[in-house]
C-alpha cells in the first residue's frame, strides 16, 4: 500500500465520531436511562433501507495551522454496502460492500480484503454497527449518552486493544426530533480528530448498485 493511500486511510477512518471527555460534554447532562433513546434509534433505523447525504468535513492535524476541510457526498444500502465519495478539495472515493474496501485514487482502484486486517476489519464493524443502528450489541465499545434541549451525544469508547492504537473515541450528535446523526467527530490519541457534518440527507431513496462498484 503506497504512503499517500495510507495517507487518505487514515483521513478516513478517523473520519466518524467524538472525542473522549474527562467529564460531561459542555452544554450535556448524563443520560441516566438510555433505554428510551436506544429504543427509538432502533425503531427508526428499522424503517431505513438507504441513506444518501452530502458531507462537510474537517481534519484538525495538531502540526498545521489550519483545519483541512473537504466536501463529499455518502451513500449507504443495507445491509453492508456503504461509500464514501470526496470531491473537494480532491476526488476519492471508498466503498465498502461485503468484507472488502475498494479505493479509487486518481483512476487507480485498490483492493482490499477487510477481514484480513484487523484494523479494517475492527473499523468496518465500527462504521457497520453505526449505521446499521447495531452499536449497542457491539461488544468492542463502551458507550454512554448525555442530553441537551436539542439532541442527545453518544459516545463510544473502544474496548478493543488494536482499535485504540488509532482511535480514542467517536462521538455522534443525534437529533432529539427525528433520531438522525447530524455530526460525527473521531478524536485520535493524540488529540487530532476529524468531525462531519451531514447535510441534505434523504432516506428511502433510490440508489443504484452501481454505487458500490469502482
Amino acid at each position: 500500500m503506497s504512503r499517500k493511500i495510507k495517507i487518505y486511510l487514515i483521513h478516513f477512518f478517523i473520519l466518524l465520531g467524538f472525542g473522549a471527555f474527562a467529564q460531561t460534554p459542555k452544554g450535556f447532562s448524563i443520560l441516566k436511562d438510555p433505554s428510551s433513546l436506544k429504543k427509538s434509534l432502533i425503531e427508526e433505523n428499522q424503517k431505513i433501507n438507504t441513506t444518501e447525504s452530502d458531507f462537510f468535513q474537517e481534519k484538525y492535524l495538531s502540526v498545521l495551522s489550519e483545519k483541512i476541510e473537504s466536501k463529499g457526498s455518502f451513500f449507504f444500502k443495507k445491509p453492508n454496502e456503504l461509500r464514501w465519495e470526496y470531491t473537494s478539495p480532491f476526488e476519492y472515493v471508498i466503498v465498502l460492500t461485503s468484507g472488502k474496501m475498494y479505493i479509487k485514487n486518481d483512476g487507480k482502484v485498490s483492493r482490499y480484503n477487510v477481514n484480513s486486517n484487523k484494523m479494517f476489519k475492527g473499523i468496518n464493524d465500527m462504521m457497520m454497527s453505526v449505521v446499521n443502528g447495531n452499536l449497542f450489541e457491539n461488544p468492542d465499545y463502551k458507550v454512554k449518552y448525555f442530553v441537551s434541549s436539542k439532541s442527545f451525544l453518544i459516545e463510544l469508547l473502544p474496548a478493543n486493544v488494536t482499535t485504540q492504537k488509532f482511535l480514542k473515541s467517536i462521538q455522534m450528535t443525534v437529533n432529539k426530533t427525528d433520531f438522525e446523526i447530524e455530526n460525527v467527530r473521531m478524536t485520535e490519541p493524540g488529540g487530532d480528530y476529524t468531525n462531519i457534518k451531514f447535510l441534505n440527507r434523504k432516506n428511502n431513496v433510490v440508489i443504484s448498485d452501481a454505487k458500490f462498484k469502482i
